[in-house]
């Protein structure tokens, strides 16, 4: 149950960061959703199991 409203919480806040980042009309603006959105990406891969991927992605 808890799982399924963070798997929700992460994946609305994932597609809102990335309609802001492609919207966004200043570079550095731009640059703080994409950050935002690789740590929702890494927070839905920890919740799938892949910790290997989302510590890569947060490296990146």
């Amino acid at each position: 149950m808890i799982a399924g409203v963070f798997f929700y919480l992460f994946a609305l806040v994932l597609i809102a960061s990335a309609v802001m980042t492609v919207t966004a009309r200043q570079p550095v603006t731009a640059v703080l959703f994409l950050i935002l959105a690789f740590f929702n990406g890494a927070g839905l891969f920890l919740l799938a199991g892949a910790e290997f991927l989302a510590f890569i992605l947060l490296i990146v």
